[in-house]
């Protein structure tokens, strides 16, 4: 089969942080037969390989990628069992993950609408482990097949083969960069409870006198919250949340609660959940731009390219924002983005 591989593409222009250098080689796959040629390309070539999905969570180096990069476009959805409680939908990993929550909430299943508006294709998802507003993909996990991108076989992962846990799964451990995600299964309900404890959205539905909202009800609010909290990286460049919220053990907390008595937390089956944004802004990042880089005004969580920012630029502020939380909470601060 034909593959178009192209040569010193600016990966800069298929990020949502407009960062890095060129790859080395680059080529679109739409398919799995695409995908199969590919990896043969690359492996008689002996090119290490990098798959490309939106690219919404992403920091690449100004160097550039010194091999190919897989740019993910197989797409397909469908439901591919279903009874009178649950219908199992599988999605090709090339789909935008909005699509997919959006098919959810027209036809009345419930599982995923929490994550709406999220960035990013289908194939990141058991990647990251993405989840929002209380909720995790692992909650309506069901299956995977992905394709070794050594050998080019096929092999499915169940829920408990991803060894998922906050932001992570067995693919950024032991698995990373091993494996091509061709799709996803999840196991989603006709009817069920939303998840409405998260406070931003219990805020918004006390104002609006919503008691029992339904599923569209509640993505619109999702959609709003998340509109007015985060930059369209269209406008300013950024990968969305960079650092995870950190968890921190009861005694921890109990020293930080009589230090700071607001400090803001969430109850987690491993500890106490620290919000990474109420950190960064009492160190008074919040909204400060330095360089060509800065703090997003309405979120902390956010690292943005004011235009013309490097890798170091960014990793330069990420260290002195670990080293102010740690001096003052004594909390290391993890990245949630991938730094390449």
């Amino acid at each position: 089969m034909d593959i178009k591989i192209l040569e010193n593409i600016k990966l800069s222009d298929y990020t949502t942080f407009k960062i890095g250098g060129l790859a080395k080689y680059f080529v679109v796959v739409k398919s799995e037969e695409e995908l199969f040629a590919t990896i043969n390309w690359a492996n008689k070539k002996d090119e290490k390989i990098f798959v490309l999905g939106g690219g919404s969570n992403l920091l690449f180096s100004d160097d550039g990628y010194d091999g190919l990069v897989i740019k993910n476009e197989i797409k397909g959805l469908e439901i591919v069992s279903e009874n009178e409680s649950e219908v199992i939908v599988r999605v090709y990993s090339g789909e935008i993950w909005s699509k997919l929550v959006y098919f959810t909430i027209e036809n009345g299943l419930y599982g995923l609408e929490n994550t709406f508006y999220i960035p990013g294709t289908v194939g990141a998802s058991p990647i990251q482990n993405i989840g929002a507003y209380g909720t995790e993909i692992k909650d309506v996990f069901y299956n995977l097949k992905a394709v070794d991108i050594k050998t080019g076989e096929g092999r499915f992962f169940n829920l408990e083969d991803c060894n998922f846990s906050y932001r992570d799964s067995v693919f950024k451990k032991e698995l990373k960069g091993k494996y091509f995600i061709l799709w996803v299964e999840f196991k989603l309900s006709r009817s069920g409870k939303l998840n409405l404890n998260y406070p931003d959205v219990q805020r918004v539905l006390e104002e609006r006198g919503i008691k029992e909202p339904s599923l569209r009800e509640l993505t619109e609010i999702i959609r709003e919250i998340r509109d007015s909290k985060l930059p369209n990286p269209a406008v300013l460049a950024n990968a969305g949340s960079f650092f995870k919220n950190p968890i921190i053990n009861p005694e921890h907390f109990k020293v930080l609660k009589e230090k700071f008595p607001d400090i803001k937390s969430f109850v987690d089956e491993q500890g106490f959940k620290i919000p990474a944004g109420w950190l960064i802004e009492q160190c008074g990042f919040k909204g400060k731009t330095f360089g060509p880089v800065g703090i997003y005004e309405k979120q902390a969580l956010i690292i943005v390219n004011h235009g013309g920012a490097k890798q170091k630029d960014v990793l330069g502020l990420v260290e002195n924002i670990k080293q102010e939380v740690k001096n003052r909470f004594d909390i290391d601060l993890e990245e949630e983005v991938n730094v390449l």
